[in-house]
């Protein structure tokens, strides 16, 4: 069982960043999955693969959980968006690049 350590990102159908702040720990599959020849569905043995997410507050805590149960795991790097500063009179301003029309 190999797992995957990561923070994940600000989802893109919501502009908020809830659920973005703790850190994840997953178990990534083994065996590819399969389709099912009579229904069509998608579907794998695994249990643990996509069903089994252990959150942690910080990352430190979630690599000392792998190393205690003695889990091989990947550790991605947290991503920090850059922050574009906007304002709402940027949309009429006379250097706009292009025309602001609906």
């Amino acid at each position: 069982m190999f797992a995957r350590i990561y923070k994940p990102s600000k989802t893109a159908m919501q502009s908020g960043k809830a659920k973005t702040a703790r850190w994840v720990l997953e178990f990534e599959a083994e065996t590819a999955r399969r389709l099912d020849p009579l229904m069509g569905w998608t579907s794998g043995d695994e249990m643990t693969s996509g069903q089994v997410r252990i959150n942690f507050d910080t990352r430190e805590e979630a690599v000392a959980y792998a190393e205690r149960c003695g889990l091989p795991f990947r550790l991605d790097p947290e991503h920090q968006p850059k922050a574009q500063p906007k304002a709402y009179s940027d949309n009429f301003s006379f250097r706009r690049r292009k025309p602001w029309t609906h």
